[in-house]
């Protein structure tokens, strides 16, 4: 699959899980809407599957690899930052084979499509540290 078919999927799963955080639903239940949206016709559905299935699933663990990096509860971060944030840590853990600089450039990208004005400063100092920590080889070798 093409990196813009991933890109395409990384947008509809933060979408879907700041709507699962928000209004309760269940994953099965956002999934379904989502992929009944034709916006979805050009991504990578089963990266899509596999984000919305795991990250929810997944996310005590993740928060968990993010909390020596966050300055608070990870409770207290913004829903959308919340959502680039553990995208980004699923895929540094879990897919090594995308190199760290894409999972950071996707979720600055990310943050400034759908977070606040200065939101992608604070996940790339998030992610920066984190991902120098998980992948140190690769951001050691300045990939």
């Amino acid at each position: 699959m093409s990196g813009s078919s991933r890109h395409l999927s990384r947008r509809a799963v933060v979408q879907a899980l700041y709507q699962w955080e928000m209004t309760q639903q269940s994953r099965l239940e956002i999934e379904k809407y989502f992929l009944s949206d034709d916006s979805l016709k050009k991504s990578d559905t089963e990266y899509f599957h596999e984000l919305i299935r795991e990250i929810p699933r997944l996310a005590k663990d993740i928060d968990t690899h993010l909390a020596p990096y966050i300055d608070r509860d990870i409770a207290l971060v913004d829903p959308i930052e919340r959502a680039v944030l553990r995208l980004a840590t699923y895929e540094m853990l879990h897919h090594p084979e995308i190199p760290y600089r894409v999972v950071l450039n996707e979720a600055i990208e990310l943050s400034r499509t759908f977070g606040s004005e200065n939101s992608y400063r604070f996940v790339n100092g998030i992610l920066d540290k984190l991902g120098a920590d998980i992948r140190s080889i690769e951001a050691a070798a300045g990939q």
